[in-house]
């Protein structure tokens, strides 16, 4: 005679094998089995990764050169110009730069790839025997791209003034003969000009910068007597070339020669001067 426990589990052993039984058999077209369980909850832990999909399009690609990347020798007070250039898309790129020790500007404070803006150091009288880091910063909507250059200040040469004197006279040996054979670039005994030293501790040839509002005249001259007492200057259109894209020379003041074209690269204006 079995007790009411060995009863108990002989019928939990007889249903558990009935359902195994069943299941292993397959079910009939027509049967439905429902299975009632009771489990403890289920703990999930899931990881979501959001990505941001923007409107405009993907980020501008643009970069800046800033020419010349030094300036070696330098004055307080002289007006130290950098040409910077863009190359990328063709959108609007806001220009800015600091230089801690000097005054500085940037003209214009927005360019397009295909023009050049300008970023003039005035070195302080405090930045004397010191180099001081100038950094340019281009930005389109919100993407930045930065280029340093480094300006070298000495002691002024007490000649200053004198240079700028002979450098006005050279230069003003040109513009007549530049308005007669040359109107297309429009300049004239009337265009104002913002003068600055350059290079002030070479000696032997001397250079000079002056700059209207579209162009820049490199001046240089040979400090010596005739036959060899010439002159010459390059012209760069500011704000769309890089480097010079004229240059003319007067052989000899002494001689009252007329301006001749000469080559850029015999004019030492390859590039500009700085």
């Amino acid at each position: 005679m079995k007790t009411p426990a060995a009863a108990a589990i002989a019928i939990i052993a007889l249903v558990i094998g009935a359902a195994v039984g069943y299941i292993a058999a397959p079910a009939g077209p027509a049967e439905t089995v429902t299975f009632t369980t009771t489990a403890p909850p289920i703990t999930t832990t899931a990881t979501v990764t959001q990505t941001v999909t923007t409107t405009g399009g993907p980020p501008t690609a643009f970069s800046i050169q800033v020419i010349p990347e030094s300036i070696e020798d330098s004055v307080p007070g002289q007006r130290c110009v950098f040409l910077v250039v863009v190359d990328g898309e063709e959108k609007v790129v806001s220009i800015s730069a600091t230089a801690p020790g000097s005054t500085i500007t940037a003209e214009p404070q927005a360019t397009t790839p295909g023009q050049v803006a300008e970023v003039t150091v005035i070195p302080d009288e405090t930045s004397v025997g010191q180099t001081l880091t100038v950094t340019i910063q281009g930005e389109i909507d919100g993407i930045k791209q930065t280029q340093t250059a480094t300006v070298a200040v000495a002691e002024h040469t007490g000649t200053e003034e004198e240079m700028k004197m002979r450098a006005t006279q050279v230069r003003d040996a040109f513009i007549p003969w530049l308005a007669a054979n040359h109107p297309e670039f429009g300049i004239t005994n009337e265009t104002e000009w913002t003068p600055t030293i350059v290079r002030p501790h070479i000696m032997v040839v001397m250079f000079y910068l002056f700059f209207s509002d579209e162009w820049e005249i490199g001046v240089s001259w040979h400090v010596m007597v005739a036959p060899h007492d010439w002159g010459r200057i390059y012209l760069r259109h500011r704000f769309t070339e890089a480097q010079p894209s004229h240059a003319f020379e007067i052989s000899s003041f002494e001689a009252q020669e007329e301006p001749q074209y000469v080559d850029l690269k015999d004019a030492f204006a390859e590039s500009v001067w700085r």
